[in-house]
Order: structure tokens, then C-alpha cells, then sequence
């Protein structure tokens, strides 16, 4: 579905990313781990188009995505759920939600598509009229994630989604990751939870200093002993 082919990318004179390669292949959840400063906060941007790679290709099922305006981004079926959240504090919850089906197809399914975010996030619907900068932390995170729901992706890409909560919250976005997998959603995930992001994903990427420097399955990079003493502190 998604693949990167030798991308590199930055902001001005300051190079992020290095020849970067990786795939994700449609139903699949596929991590981005590795330490702050790695560059995984720029590969998702590239990937949606909120800065351009300054080498390399993107491609969204075939597609180049290198030449799509960067508004006709979410048109591809890719939907970001940006770090901190970025939610409309002065919208409602369910105002949100509505800006995350702003594109026609979307518009157009939107209360079937609020109806099935609401019975993913229950505490969601509880609180439809609730200005969005009054939930806690957790609620926010749910509303980031609903809203890129919204949109009914086919790629759904999610940046840090539990930095900040709670442990028990923590858990519960995972819960959720792993839920989303198993209803089908092709999810790439950049995290630097290493240990519960491996038990939620397929397959994982290794980013150090804007290098890939491992890959595999996720069972294979929680049991390597470099990444257990570096990342998860085993």
C-alpha cells in the first residue's frame, strides 16, 4: 500500500532523514521506533505532505504521492493524527469530528461514520458538546484519533499517540491500535513506547539518526537483545 524508496528530507540546511526505505502493505500495523531526534516525526510528514523530501519516492498504492498537492493528500486515503494532538480547542468533540470529514466522500457518510467512532470511543459520545481544550489528556488523544477516523482512511498514520497520559490511558490507546488492526486499517505507527507498541504491531522499523537501521517482525525485534538493553530497558 504505502512504500518509501531511498527518501531524505529536512527543514532548511538540517537533514532529518537519509535514503530512508520501508513499506507497509495493506491490513497491516508497522511501528517506526527509535530514540528522540531519530527523524520519525519528519517521515510521517513527509508521507503526508506536510513538507516535501528533498530525495526520494512516495508512493500510495502505486501512486506518486510526491506530485499531489498536499491538500489531496487525505483524497489518497492517508490520514495523519498529528503528535500533541492538534485539535480545535474551541470546537466541540463532535465539531472535530466533522472537520475530519471535510472531503466529499467522507461528507457524505458522515453519520455512519460518527456512529462508528462513537462506538470505538464511548466516552466520545458522552461528551459530543464538549468544547475539545476541556477533556483530559486521553480524551483529547481519542478525539485526534477519531477524527483521522473520520475520513474512513486507508492508511491511517499515528505520531507518539501515547506521550504524555497516564500509564493506564497508555494501555488503552494501545488497546485501540491493536483493535484498528484487526478491523482491517493499515496503521503506521511512530512511537517511542517500544515495549507496548511491539506487542500491538505486525512489524516494526529501527530509525536511528534518520537511518533505518533494523527491521522485521515485531516478536523478532522485542526478543533482539540491542534493541531489549537499548529501548526497553531489559
Amino acid at each position: 500500500m504505502l512504500e518509501l524508496r531511498g527518501v531524505s528530507a529536512g527543514y532548511g540546511t538540517f537533514q532529518a532523514l537519509f535514503g530512508v526505505s520501508l513499506k507497509v502493505d495493506a491490513g497491516e500495523a508497522v511501528a517506526v521506533i527509535g530514540p528522540n531526534g531519530a527523524g520519525k516525526t519528519t517521515l510521517l510528514r513527509v508521507i503526508s505532505k506536510l513538507i516535501d523530501p528533498t530525495a526520494g519516492d512516495v508512493l500510495m498504492e502505486g501512486r506518486r504521492v510526491n506530485e499531489v498537492e498536499p491538500h489531496r493528500v487525505i483524497e489518497l486515503g492517508i490520514a495523519h493524527v498529528p503528535e500533541n494532538r492538534r485539535l480545535f480547542p474551541r470546537l466541540t468533540v463532535e465539531e472535530n469530528l466533522r472537520m475530519g470529514a471535510y472531503v466529499a466522500s467522507a461528507r457524505a457518510h458522515f453519520g455512519a461514520r460518527l456512529a462508528h467512532v462513537f462506538e470505538l470511543f464511548p466516552r466520545l459520545a458522552e461528551r459530543r458538546g464538549q468544547l475539545a481544550g476541556t477533556l483530559s489528556g486521553g480524551e483529547q488523544q481519542m478525539c485526534a484519533i477519531a477524527r483521522g477516523l473520520m475520513s474512513q482512511p486507508r492508511l491511517l498514520l499515528l505520531d507518539e499517540p501515547s506521550a504524555g497520559l497516564a500509564p493506564v490511558i497508555v494501555q488503552r490507546i494501545f488497546e485501540l491500535v491493536h483493535r484498528l488492526r484487526d478491523e482491517g486499517y493499515t496503521v503506521l505507527i511512530v512511537e517511542q513506547n517500544v515495549q507496548q507498541v511491539l506487542k500491538v504491531v505486525d512489524r516494526a522499523y529501527l530509525l536511528e539518526v534518520g537511518r533505518i537501521k533494523a527491521s522485521g517482525r515485531a516478536a523478532e525485534l522485542a526478543a533482539s537483545d540491542d534493541i531489549r538493553r537499548a529501548y526497553v530497558g531489559l
